[in-house]
């Protein structure tokens, strides 16, 4: 490599968190190739078509304190697309059906969330003045625990009432963490917390796409990262990397590519058999081995007919799902229903037909006669996340071997395994790619 020349860079990855890299490295023109396994860019947050329909891999939902995500997505945007052309966004609205609904009207902080705590239904006073003591408690610790634990001995010293625990407290403990109050870290919830209901009015705001995954974010930043010279290669499995004389060969598909530096973003578990191949990030293996994971089941249900939810995303309680999305309400899929289940470790190995029928059965037990179910997909993630306990120790992005740098919502951070980790470790990557001289 001549003195002037820019390193090749590769990245091991086409999700959120390594497509963040790759725009963050061609926005500084900075050769770049990714190499993404499967046929359709977007990890666990990718697009899958069922029957001719755009489907997600799994449900997920953005926040308004996701600003790096945000950023990125108007950065790689579409010429004439609007964020609200992507992106159904909407005040804090948090529906739990016949028990719990907590609305921010748009006003300041902090008095969204205190007009949002007066009004809400379902609430006694009780519950009231327990969660708003909860939120200036945390607020006076500068939302730092002096030891963690799980979120259930937070909330039980805390002195947290038993509705607030089991219609607010679990169900966004689950959806944040994807790890049961019982055995998640009251640290990593309180951060959440403190970026989402404890920051401005904005960051508070609930945000779907009104697109599927792939095409909200990495499908646009793979023509982005191409336009400035870059290549993005779908279908490509990296069976093996190793390193030689300061150059990181990639074994991708019987064919050996050479690199100066590597981005790893694949998820953990895949992670694992890249970095045996190089001595010095045995470390960073043990790490990795070390974590465990939780399960997601994203349960597609399309309906013969419309169903009209009474917003785009209601939570059940005393359901098998935590959560339903209305598609024709976000993005105009008519009749489609979306259900996630949060660490679910129960349903691993359940038949699709008897999940989904369970699922129907709930809602219709909620909102009355449905029409008939046309057809349905279960997607199970059986590692959609680690598991996110208290003290559990992440691997770094910065690796002891010079040159090879981490990506991925596994990494040491404030934050559990979300969108908004994913890219914040992709961009942290790229930073660290470009600590070298001459990027």
């Amino acid at each position: 490599m001549t003195p002037d020349a820019k390193p090749s860079v590769a990245i091991i990855g086409g999700g959120y968190a390594g497509m963040a890299a790759a725009v963050a490295l061609a926005a500084r023109d900075v050769p770049v190739t990714v190499f993404e396994a499967a046929p359709t860019l977007g990890g666990r947050a990718r697009r899958v078509t069922v029957n001719d329909t755009a489907l997600d891999n799994g449900l997920h939902i953005l926040i308004g304190a996701y600003t790096e995500t945000l950023r990125l997505i108007a950065q790689v945007a579409a010429p004439r697309s609007t964020m609200s052309d992507l992106l159904l966004r909407t005040p804090l609205d948090l529906r739990v059906q016949g028990k719990l609904h907590l609305r921010a009207p748009k006003l300041p902080a902090p008095l969204h969330l205190a007009w949002a705590l007066l009004t809400a239904r379902g609430l006694s006073g009780a519950d009231k003045r327990a969660l708003a003591a909860f939120m200036r408690a945390m607020k006076q610790r500068r939302w730092q625990l002096e030891q963690d634990c799980t979120v259930t001995t937070l909330l039980e010293e805390c002195s947290q009432t038993i509705d607030l625990i089991d219609y607010f407290f679990r169900p966004l403990c689950l959806a944040a963490l994807n790890t049961p109050a019982e055995r998640a870290s009251a640290q990593v919830f309180v951060n959440v917390l403190r970026d989402s209901l404890g920051s401005t009015r904005a960051a508070s705001d609930l945000l779907l796409a009104r697109t599927d995954l792939t095409a909200l974010f990495p499908k646009p930043a793979a023509a982005y990262v191409r336009a400035r010279g870059g290549r993005v290669e779908a279908g490509a499995t990296v069976d093996s990397v190793v390193r030689e004389h300061h150059q990181f060969m990639l074994h991708v598909q019987g064919n050996k590519r050479s690199f100066d530096q590597v981005i790893c973003a694949v998820a953990p578990h895949r992670a694992a058999p890249l970095l045996a191949g190089i001595g010095e990030l045995l470390p960073v293996l043990r790490q990795v081995e070390a974590l465990r994971y939780e399960p997601i089941h994203s349960v597609w249900l399309q309906f013969e007919g419309p169903v009209t939810l009474p917003a785009p995303m209601i939570g059940l309680a005393g359901s098998t799902a935590q959560w339903l999305f209305d598609r024709e309400a976000i993005c105009g899929q008519r009749g489609l229903i979306g259900a996630v289940i949060s660490a679910s470790e129960g349903q691993v190995g359940e038949a699709q037909d008897a999940l989904a029928q369970r699922i129907v059965a709930d809602i219709a037990a909620h909102f009355g006669p449905l029409p008939p179910l046309k057809w349905h997909r279960v997607i199970a993630e059986k590692r959609a996340t680690f598991s996110c306990t208290p003290n559990l120790t992440r691997p770094a992005a910065r690796t002891p071997c010079p040159g090879f740098v981490l990506a991925g919502d596994y990494l040491a951070s404030d934050y559990p395994a979300t969108i908004e980790s994913a890219v914040r470790s992709g961009i942290a990557a790229a930073a660290l790619i470009r600590e070298t001289p001459g990027v």
